[in-house]
């Protein structure tokens, strides 16, 4: 399974991203598919997570109401609308996905298996 992120990038105060994560290589089973953030220093935060083919989706309270999490399967990609950005959301935006048994713990990283590379995502 191979991730690859882009859509980061610098943008002040109040602006909006979109993120994208194109996934290949996995079979067409049920899959948990998350986005993560980190900053130096800091742990990994997962910030929205969802099932394919629908079903949960899972959001972090800082984000909720400002972020989207979305899916387009037929472009095997996985996205998120970031809106009303802060400051704090500045981080390095990981999307990961994994085997999904149970949507169960959907924000807990060591739910997933598979990693993208980032993106970095600054507000200023």
């Amino acid at each position: 399974v191979q991730l690859v992120e882009s859509g980061g990038g610098s943008v002040q105060a109040g602006g909006s991203l979109r993120l994208a994560c194109v996934v290949s290589g996995h079979p067409r089973s049920r899959y948990c598919l998350g986005w993560f953030r980190q900053v130096p220093g800091k742990e990994r935060e997962g910030v929205a997570a969802t099932v394919t083919a629908g079903g949960s989706i899972d959001y972090a309270d800082s984000v909720k109401g400002r972020f989207t999490i979305s899916q387009d399967n037929a472009k095997n990609t996985l996205y998120l609308q970031m809106n009303s950005l802060k400051p704090e959301d500045t981080a390095m935006y990981y999307c990961a996905a994994a085997p999904c048994a149970s949507s169960g713990f959907l924000l807990r990283d060591w739910k997933y298996d598979y990693w993208g590379q980032g993106t970095q995502v600054t507000v200023s």
